[in-house]
């Protein structure tokens, strides 16, 4: 996520960071004060490549649009020189569809799945109208209105997708629709796609695929008829508000009854799977064997992992790989079958997250990575030199790096920049990637590279950007450590720019402190680092500490809150508040902390617990009891609450509301169907029943992020930014001097 070097520096630096990997650049300061208004409404975003599609061979693919026209195209690329090559498909040429907004390739190009008119059901997941466009013959097919999840078959003959939460399969060749199942019920019975807790918690919504024969398609199914229901009023601009109504389990309540199956497209028929016991399946996915299926479950406590082979002829499945840790096993992404089904897997179980290689029968074959640092993202692997491509922390906790290695665990290269975030996005064939490289002081660069880590070309530099943020008064991230409690912990700092050691200024402390997290990185400017940033250059100190239970410093650091989450985390922002208090340059008395949703949660707490060095703090859609939140992520950390009663209340602030001494603004949306608003309705009770005076701000139908409508997030900063200048003292003019 900051600043000026003249535009002929940069361009030194940009031609020189192939050789020079631990270019840095100066950071000064111009005079313009940034504005909420600016930060808001995208004068300071850096350029983005749109999200491109790595096709067969050395080309990509990317969906534009004509700011003229409004007209989109799907356009080819070449890796090689970043050349277009041709366009695929405009929609001004298309009489079914004005424009479209998604598209999906077939596995031989052939065809494509254009996707429109989509509406929004959960966070990651929306319904929309979908069609089959076949680039030789340009004809165009519905597939279905409201649909979700459309999926070619490997066979490009066949969609499968999901309606109404029922599973359906249209042939391409003869335009016969199969419907695969048809008890599917809203709030009941879904097939084919998640449920609420899934796909947030899961990260997943398509719970359906196809084997790599286009025979057999798994599926998931939910039975939510037990899961007790959550419902928001809806404000709307109508006379009466209206309820959107879900099924939403709650830690410690039941779970949708989840069930495989396996639907066989030669005989029509669909049977259910058995895979041992379980509470959740949070992945299925085809080996490279077209009637081997894998699939991945878990106890309700997410402790007990296991890989199951099932034979999808006969039905019959076997344990190929078991996980078991005393806090919890991350369910990951990276599960990548190799050309002889042996497999690549991440695992933590030696204490740091490493890449492993099995063999067919789940036998280790070797441990690809190791170290005291983590993997953080797994790119793929290349059979033509074994190679495997990955992202890791191994330059420090707050870097992220591009690597290669041999399958055999040897001749480990970086093929990025050492320091600053790296993030890959490789072909297919993994010949080339598209490194994004920033760090707190340079905006994010996109290179094109090849396999071998040779850079060949810079895409966009956002050069204007830089030479635009000279104008205006900023200051640098200072990335340091900070011993709490016995533990080295990642802290930055932003001073003003005009800073005095020889005066105090008021200090705020921004943090999230979820577990797994990390807010301390050596990254490019989000919009609230320009916002800190703001408050800086109005006479402030703003301070993050990533505390015990935060991410990328080993298991341990991080499972340390197992049972426990608000207890460590409060504890080393209270202690680390009190140890920066020490500094000759920091007003004691003005001491304030600020976080969103889990950092809202923990500046609640600290402000309570931590009321003798905490005097403002401010939680925006705060969960203030884990009792409210759903299952899945809760009981992972914390179990459930008949198991550990005192986890849950020793450290919800609801129970702690009479300790409130300070200033303390809680603001939430009324349609955050993630954490509900009935957190802060509960804090709200408690405070009054303690008669503790507060403030209180309620962003009607507004969901967990708080940004839909005109002006709501400027609304929302604005807010925020006067309660702070108001409740610590903040005179960008004249900070208190130091006597004696």
């Amino acid at each position: 996520m900051k600043k000026i070097c003249f535009l002929a520096i940069f361009s030194i630096f940009l031609l020189s960071c192939k050789n020079d990997k631990k270019s840095t650049t100066n950071f000064t300061t111009g005079t313009k004060e940034i504005t909420l208004e600016e930060i808001w409404d995208g004068t300071f975003s850096p350029e983005r490549m749109n999200a491109l599609n790595s096709m067969n061979g050395d080309f990509y693919s990317l969906l534009n649009t004509d700011k003229k026209t409004k007209s989109t195209t799907v356009d080819k690329y070449s890796y090689e020189t970043l050349e277009k090559v041709a366009t695929i498909v405009n929609s001004t040429d298309l009489k079914e569809i004005d424009r479209f907004s998604s598209y999906e390739f077939n596995n031989d190009e052939t065809k494509l799945l254009l996707g429109t008119d989509f509406k929004k059901v959960y966070r990651h997941s929306s319904k929309g109208k979908f069609f089959v466009y076949d680039i030789t013959s340009k004809q165009v097919t519905l597939i279905g209105e409201d649909i979700q999840e459309p999926t070619f078959s490997p066979d490009s003959k066949k969609v499968a997708y999901t309606k109404n939460n029922d599973l359906f399969i249209k042939n391409l060749v003869n335009g016969k629709v199969t419907r695969v199942t048809s008890d599917g019920k809203v709030n009941s019975i879904i097939n084919g796609t998640t449920d609420w807790v899934y796909e947030e918690e899961f990260a997943f919504v398509r719970a359906f695929r196809w084997n790599k024969n286009s025979n057999y398609i798994a599926f998931l199914r939910f039975d939510e008829t037990n899961v007790h229901e959550f419902s928001m009023d809806i404000t709307g601009n109508s006379l009466y508000p209206s309820q959107q109504v879900f099924k939403y389990p709650k830690a410690g309540e039941k779970n949708a009854k989840v069930s495989l199956h396996l639907f066989n497209i030669n005989t029509n028929s669909t049977k259910k799977l058995s895979v041992g016991e379980y509470e959740y399946i949070p992945r299925i996915q085809w080996t490279n064997d077209a009637n081997t299926l894998c699939v991945t479950t878990l106890n309700r406590h997410q402790n007990d992992l296991s890989l199951y082979f099932v034979n999808a002829q006969n039905g019959t499945s076997k344990v190929i790989l078991n996980e078991k840790d005393d806090a919890y096993v991350d369910i990951q992404d990276n599960l990548t079958f190799l050309e002889d089904n042996s497999f690549i897997w991440t695992s933590e179980k030696d204490g740091y997250n490493h890449i492993y290689h099995y063999d067919a029968n789940g036998n280790l074959k070797n441990q690809v990575t190791k170290g005291d640092w983590e993997v953080t993202n797994y790119y793929g692997f290349n059979n033509e030199n074994n190679q495997v491509y990955y992202q890791s922390v191994e330059n420090g906790s707050i870097n992220r790096g591009v690597y290669s290695i041999g399958l055999d665990g040897k001749n480990k290269k970086i093929l990025s920049n050492e320091v600053g975030q790296n993030t890959a996005s490789f072909s297919k064939n993994m010949h080339y990637f598209i490194n994004t490289h920033s760090t707190s002081e340079i905006p994010p660069i996109y290179s094109l590279y090849n396999g071998e880590g040779e850079m060949l070309k810079v895409i966009k530099d956002n050069a204007n950007l830089k030479e635009q943020l000279s104008e205006y008064k900023m200051s640098p991230k200072e990335f340091s450590t900070i011993n709490v409690n016995g533990n080295d912990l990642n802290m930055w700092m932003i001073k003003p720019a005009n800073f005095d050691e020889n005066k105090k200024y008021p200090m705020l402390m921004f943090q999230y402190s979820g577990p797994g997290s990390q807010q301390v990185a050596n990254r490019w400017n989000g919009s609230n680092d320009y916002w800190h940033n703001m408050l800086a250059q109005q006479g402030m100190i703003v301070v993050c500490v990533d505390g015990r239970g935060t991410g990328l410093k080993g298991r341990d650091f991080k499972k340390v809150t197992q049972k426990e989450l608000g207890k460590y985390e409060v504890e080393d922002q209270i202690a680390a508040a009190k140890q920066l208090a020490e500094r000759n340059y920091i007003d004691k008395n003005n001491i304030g902390i600020w976080g969103w949703s889990y950092g809202g949660f923990m500046s609640t707490n600290c402000i309570l617990k931590g009321n003798d060095i905490f005097t403002t703090a401010i939680a925006v859609a705060p969960v203030t009891s884990w009792r409210f939140y759903d299952t899945v992520y809760t009981e992972r950390y914390m179990q459930t609450p008949q198991e550990n009663e005192s986890g849950y209340d020793d450290n919800s602030p609801i129970n702690y509301a009479d300790k409130l001494k300070g200033n303390y603004l809680l603001v939430h949306g009324s349609g955050d169907d993630n954490v509900h608003v009935q957190n802060t309705m509960r804090m709200v009770n408690a405070l009054v029943e303690a008669n503790k005076q507060f403030d209180l701000f309620v962003y009607p139908d507004r969901t967990h992020g708080i940004y839909k409508g005109k002006n709501t997030r400027l609304h929302l900063f604005t807010k925020m930014t006067n309660y702070i200048q108001e409740n610590l003292n903040v005179n960008k003019d004249k900070p208190t001097e130091i006597k004696g």
